[in-house]
């Protein structure tokens, strides 16, 4: 600063110097313990610090016009003291700058109190640039305003590049919010820090508060061990997940996908000690549409088969039970020829002889039908879905309830983990409860004809209910039901009569399951089944 500007400065600025040094001045006062005198700065050094600070400083007086300048001003806007001295602050203003922010700029600054903002200023060579700025008031010693200070920096360079981080950041979320796929970035603590439109409309869909910890909570029931792996940075791809809800979307099938990645810590304890925080991006992909019109061929293709394997299942019912009424008069046969044999009565060796013919030619009858029974294959053991396969009977049941005049009240658990099992087999099982569901509401002619089926899990089980309002079944009969050839119906004069609850029983124990009828259910008749879950399930080879 020129000793000109410096003089004009102080010729218009009172300054309160109690306390400072003169240039050159010493301190001769004795230095006393506590005596605050030992800590005055010379007045000198107040002056360098506003001449060299390093942010552009303006003294005004309060019409705005300019008193004093430092350095950091003429690096700035190029203005020299000499330039500059006496013009208004306005010189500066470029005519981008909004009337409104110069209007506030005035008002609270009028008001003793400090502004800051931002505006386009103009250098001296017309080039705009943006200053962040901050101006206040000085005051007197009445207390009224006789002078402003101003300090602005150039921010025009930091501004672009913020700009651009907020550019790339909106075409990011432009990015994503135009995905079909709903996404949601979750951090190590399971919170959602970024997701898209696609996934705010789960939401609503799904009436879940955070649909992406309902996701991970399915994926780890239905990856078991394997969820492990997946949350060690290894991450999943097209994990198919099943979400049975109610209402008018129903059941609907997503394909989740999940990545992990690391980002720098920005916290301030991580300035010079780098650490990195870990994300997982969770891609969720609506397959409803494509697993719907693979399940209208899957229908046709799995009523075939169930046809199939019913033919079959009736054909080795039928001849099990021609088998069983032959082996009763069979029995009664040789205990017959056991009493002769004891008695050794000669007058009877006739008969006796006679009864043992029949019986050799009896026992190579059961022989005979015993190898016309046909084997079911061994069936293949897979992870399953039960809400899937429920679903799957009762849509091939569909015409027959509606011939029956029978509402179902189809009441799934959202998300089921799976069981090892074979389909094809527990396809059977569900079909012969509700066979013997609606069979048991047609004998008792039934004015309410419903059929409940639920599901529910609690992590080591998966149980299902299937409820009637038939006549139920007596308690004293409840613990026969599930012997061979035993029947509830007086009428069914069929061999197959009592065959079907075994063959459920059957299957059940096949899967390490269990099945009741509940007997505190009054309305008709519940069925109670549970089976472990997949990663409680022993592997073993399903057959008859």
């Amino acid at each position: 600063m020129t000793k000109s500007t410096r003089d004009f400065m102080l010729g218009e600025i009172e300054i309160d110097t109690a306390n400072l040094l003169a240039p050159g001045q010493a301190d001769t006062a004795p230095a006393k313990r506590g005596d605050k005198r030992n800590q005055t700065l010379p007045f000198s050094l107040f002056v360098k610090a506003v001449e060299q600070a390093p942010v552009a400083i303006s003294i005004t007086d309060k019409k705005a016009n300019i008193l004093y300048i430092n350095d950091a001003f003429t690096q700035v806007t190029g203005y020299h003291a000499a330039e500059i001295l006496g013009q208004n602050e306005s010189k500066l203003s470029d005519k981008s700058t909004p009337r409104q922010i110069y209007y506030d700029l005035w008002h609270t600054i009028s008001r003793k109190q400090v502004w800051h903002g931002q505006l386009v200023n103009r250098r001296k060579l017309g080039d705009r640039y943006l200053a962040d700025l901050t101006i206040a008031p000085m005051f007197d010693e009445r207390g009224a305003i006789s002078h402003y200070i101003g300090m602005h920096r150039d921010v025009t360079q930091a501004h672009h590049v913020e700009q651009q981080v907020s550019n790339q950041k909106q075409l990011i979320e432009s990015v994503l919010n135009a995905s079909p796929v709903a996404m949601a970035v979750l951090d190590s603590d399971k919170r959602v820090v970024l997701d898209n439109q696609m996934y705010k409309m789960l939401i609503s869909e799904l009436d879940k508060p955070e649909p992406a910890l309902f996701f991970l909570d399915a994926l780890e029931q239905d990856m078991g061990d394997l969820w492990t792996a997946a949350t060690t940075r290894q991450g999943f791809t097209n994990r198919e997940i099943r979400y049975d809800g109610t209402g008018i979307r129903g059941t609907r099938w997503f394909s989740c996908s999940g990545n992990w990645f690391t980002e720098n810590d920005v916290c301030a304890d991580t300035f010079f000690a780098k650490q990195f925080k870990d994300y997982l991006l969770l891609s969720v992909n609506d397959i409803t549409l494509q697993r719907r019109q693979q399940e209208k061929l899957q229908i046709q293709t799995l009523r075939n088969l169930l046809t199939e394997e019913e033919h079959i299942r009736s054909i080795r019912e039928t001849l099990l039970g021609a088998m069983h009424q032959i082996r009763q008069p069979l029995n009664q046969i040789h205990a017959a020829i056991q009493i002769m044999s004891q008695r050794n009565d000669s007058h009877n060796q006739p008969l006796r002889d006679l009864l043992s013919q029949v019986q050799a030619m009896g026992e190579e009858t059961l022989a005979t039908l015993q190898r016309c029974v046909p084997e079911i294959p061994e069936s293949a053991v897979v992870p399953v879905n039960l809400n899937q396969l429920l679903h799957e009977v009762m849509l091939l049941y569909s015409t027959k309830f509606l011939a029956n005049g029978i509402v179902v009240d189809w009441l799934p658990n959202p998300v089921l983990p799976s069981i090892l099992g074979s389909e094809n087999k527990l396809r059977m099982l569900f079909k012969q409860l509700i066979d013997n569901a609606v069979n048991a509401m047609n004998r008792a002619g039934s004015r309410e004809r419903l059929i409940k089926i639920s599901t529910a899990s609690d992590r080591a089980w998966v149980h299902v209910a299937i409820d009637d309002t038939g006549p139920g079944i007596p308690a004293n009969q409840r613990s026969k039901v599930f012997e061979p050839f035993f029947t509830t119906s007086p009428t069914m004069g069929s061999v197959q009569a009592g065959m079907g609850l075994v063959m459920a029983k059957e299957i059940v124990n096949q899967h390490n399951g269990m099945i009741e009828i509940d007997p505190d259910y009054q309305n008709g008749c519940s069925f109670k089944l549970s089976f472990p879950c997949q990663k409680n399930s022993a592997m073993v080879s399903i057959h008859e």
